[in-house]
């Protein structure tokens, strides 16, 4: 129903919305209503995330069994009103209007010859004040024209220059005059802030340009690898490897922090890792170390840095979204992320391979040997190990050299039945499978 008003917005598979080229959030609200009074046949659309970007007002469902995904792209609008003080308003929810162009049929659009008045109703704790400032900014910066997302300017935005080069000056009379002379000392210390931050807005739009430049190498990458034939060398594959290393370490374009998503922060964050963590995992074998994922992803966040507590309270709510990725905790303590796809029983028939080999049964394998031939760090392979000797398909032997794994000789023997206690004395034995050399 939304779909024939609104346009639909692509989302992640974590439930995060697909960006466009040089869009950044700018500030989310839980618990918002959106519908028209103008119109009968608009839907509304109850209890959703709004989601304020340089680029558009996005629209998501928080209701997992009928999910919407809408948005009004800021290109289309054409006023913002101001709220109005009130007793009346006292009593309600804040509101926020504005006006938007739309065809005769009602659907939102840049080139549209109707106008429709929109309103959104914030019903979670929010400050309206600095949400509707940071609206008018994202709406006069007109960011979309930069990155090249819209070819024609909004509309009314030539008559808006205009009526404020042609606007006249009114002389300080009265209450109404002191609070023009308010507004106008106001804009002045506005338009000086904006001047003095004229260099890092040009720092910023470069870098900008520099993300989008890293993803059109990484797509052209991706379609040199898929079109690339057998006889590809290894100085062309050690490059391509090197190459991705650099545009993992570019950066996420618009991080989510606690300026912009408020108290949703932690869910947002916890949307954003999931998906950040898709590649890192592919390349690592489907589990990642935690602390790796911590070190990878503040590096991508680049000054936006996040303390550890927040990384583990965003993979923490992982159980409650539907997301790919898991966070597993080790019997040791160690703590990974891994893909729910991933498979143990996978992992132990290729430790059981490897320790089967002669030396192997001559001289058992380390954590090192493991991690060679599961592509995985070290530490992982001790995981995978004692997770191996836990399911009783290995046994260890303790020495000087550290911890070396063998075949287990004895699978009959249980784990738990390690310990004997008879009736007529009390005593112990521990029974541990032996490999002969």
């Amino acid at each position: 129903m939304a779909g024939n008003f609104l346009p639909a917005a692509k989302l992640t598979a974590s439930g995060r919305p697909v960006l466009d080229s040089g869009e950044v959030e700018c500030s989310l609200l839980s618990t918002v209503d959106l519908h028209s009074e103008d119109l009968l046949a608009f839907p509304l659309l109850k209890s959703g995330l709004l989601i304020l970007t340089t680029h558009r007002l996005l629209w998501l469902s928080s209701d997992s069994n009928t999910p919407t995904a809408v948005y009004i792209p800021l290109s289309t609008i054409q006023h913002i009103f101001s709220t109005k003080k009130s007793i009346k308003s006292m009593f309600h929810s804040p509101r926020v209007r504005f006006q938007v162009s739309t065809t005769p049929e009602g659907h939102v659009s840049e080139k549209g010859l109707k106008s429709l008045v929109i309103t959104l109703i914030l019903r979670g704790k929010t400050d309206i004040d600095s949400f509707l400032g940071k609206f008018w900014d994202a709406w006069r910066g007109r960011a979309w024209e930069t990155s090249g997302s819209a070819t024609e300017s909004g509309p009314g935005s030539g008559s808006r220059e205009g009526s404020e080069s042609l606007a006249l000056k009114v002389p300080v009379v009265g209450v109404s005059g002191i609070l023009r002379k308010e507004q106008e000392m106001w804009e002045s210390t506005d338009k000086s802030l904006q001047d003095a931050f004229q260099d890092l807005n040009a720092l910023m739009s470069k870098a900008k340009e520099m993300v989008v430049l890293a993803e059109r190498m990484r797509l052209k990458l991706l379609s040199g690898s898929n079109n690339q034939t057998s006889e590809t060398n290894d100085d062309d594959m050690g490059t391509k490897e090197e190459m991705q290393d650099w545009l993992l370490s570019v950066g996420i374009a618009s991080p989510v922090t606690k300026e912009s998503a408020g108290a949703l922060y932690h869910q947002q964050l916890s949307r954003q890792l999931a998906d950040f963590v898709k590649k890192p995992l592919e390349r690592a074998g489907g589990m990642i170390n935690l602390i790796d994922i911590y070190c990878l992803f503040n590096r991508a966040r680049g000054t936006e840095l996040i303390s550890p507590d927040d990384l583990r309270q965003a993979c923490s709510l992982w159980e409650k979204f539907d997301t790919p990725v898991m966070l597993r905790k080790f019997d040791s303590g160690v703590m990974v992320i891994q893909n729910k796809t991933h498979s143990d029983d996978e992992v132990f028939s290729r430790i059981r391979s490897l320790v089967l080999k002669p030396d192997a049964l001559r001289t058992g394998i380390s954590a090192s040997d493991a991690a060679m031939t599961l592509g995985v760090a070290p530490a992982m392979a001790k995981e995978y190990l004692l997770a191996a000797e836990g399911k009783g398909f290995l046994c260890r032997d303790v020495s000087s050299d550290g911890f070396r794994f063998y075949i287990n000789l004895f699978p009959e023997i249980s784990p738990d039945d390690r310990y004997f206690v008879k009736d007529h004395g009390i005593y112990s034995m521990w029974i541990s499978a032996v490999s002969f050399s």
